[in-house]
């Protein structure tokens, strides 16, 4: 985490640097843009961040373990690609929601398939989908992918399963 924060760090650093010998304020422009993105998301990833925190206390280990722990096997893989479908929000809800699982003993490839279907299948975005690109192309859309989400759950409890 640290490293990744230093990276952005110098490229915000080096960004706004260009931007101010630009000249013209749009050092400032950026400034003012990402301080309005930052009062936009901010209580959406604080919100996030809680259920994490809660997800880890209050689920029962015993019970995580069984239903989406590492030796859950198909039954987890299932349930994680369910429950990722159905997830709502972009990845400031998702993202902290998987980090609370998985330090709570969730699986490897129950979070793979979870994260996949949350990208693939999106429920709650399919209504945008059918209007925009009709209902044939997201049938075939949804055809085309459904199955991924288990099959990368099980390539990563096949290859990965000891990584946190």
């Amino acid at each position: 985490m640290l490293i990744a924060t230093a990276v952005m760090a110098v490229l915000a650093i080096a960004l706004l640097t260009i931007g101010y010998f630009k000249g013209g304020d749009q050092h400032l422009t950026g400034l003012k843009s990402g301080a309005l993105m930052v009062a936009q998301i901010l209580p959406l990833l604080v919100f996030a961040f809680i259920v994490a925190g809660m997800v880890q206390v209050l689920l029962p280990q015993e019970l995580l373990s069984r239903w989406v722990g590492a030796e859950s096997g198909l039954r987890g893989i299932l349930l994680g690609s369910l429950a990722g479908g159905f997830t709502p929000g972009g990845p400031y809800v998702s993202l902290p929601i998987v980090a609370g699982l998985l330090r709570s003993g969730a699986g490897t490839g129950t979070m793979v398939a979870f994260l996949t279907a949350w990208s693939l299948i999106a429920v709650g975005r399919l209504p945008m989908e059918v209007g925009i690109l009709g209902w044939k192309f997201t049938a075939v859309r949804l055809a085309c992918t459904f199955f991924l989400a288990p099959i990368a759950g099980l390539l990563a409890n096949a290859f990965f399963s000891n990584v946190k």
